[in-house]
């Protein structure tokens, strides 16, 4: 059964007008505040969708406002053909839902964290564009002990993991290393450059 708070969709087709904005990097890169930060500036911009991922992590556990599902729902979802990306990661599944396809049919320009494991199948079936949030290990290091939920040995183990993969495949890099506001105004000029607004000053 799907999540209490959503519907599970049917599946649309994939072509689209708008474009799907892929945020990757790695944990503690800060991608979830610059997209919020993003979407504070664009809240009154119906252009913009930033998307809502089902994840199998309770809604208490913190972090981003997320469908929280269960291990068995996720799988419902995904068998139905409900996510129109999906993948696993640091014992969790994501997906982001498949009525998301409409809003790019619509032309616009939806806004998603995802996996780099996902790119090569977002840019076959999508217009998409991905744009790396990254930061320094130190910076990592500390936004993740930050966090509080990790042991020192589990941060060492992901940051060994992150720095082992090869480079994010993105077409845009973002620094996240100074202050929050310069990456969420940089981002928001990126997205505003998508839709060939101007950048509000």
């Amino acid at each position: 059964m799907p999540s209490s708070d959503a519907e599970k969709p049917q599946p649309e087709p994939s072509a689209s007008r708008g474009t799907l904005v892929l945020v990757v990097g790695p944990s503690g890169a800060g991608k979830d505040s610059v997209i919020a930060g993003a979407a504070e500036r664009l809240s009154g911009d119906p252009s913009f969708i930033f998307a809502r991922r089902l994840i199998t992590r309770p809604a208490a556990a913190g972090g981003e406002e997320h469908i929280a599902v269960s291990p068995a729902e996720f799988a419902e979802w995904r068998d139905a053909g409900g996510l129109m990306l999906h993948w696993h990661a640091h014992g969790l599944d994501y997906g982001l839902p498949m009525t998301l396809t409409g809003e790019l049919a619509a032309g616009r320009t939806v806004i998603a964290n995802v996996s780099r494991t996902v790119i090569a199948e977002a840019r076959e079936r999508f217009a998409a564009v991905a744009v790396a949030v990254t930061a320094s290990p130190e910076a990592l290091a500390a936004r993740l002990a930050a966090r509080g939920r990790e042991t020192a040995d589990d941060i060492h183990d992901r940051l060994r993991r992150s720095a082992s993969v090869p480079a994010d495949p993105a077409d845009l890099v973002i620094e996240n290393d100074g202050a929050l506001e310069d990456a969420v105004e940089r981002f928001t000029g990126v997205l505003l450059g998508i839709v060939g607004q101007p950048i509000s000053s």
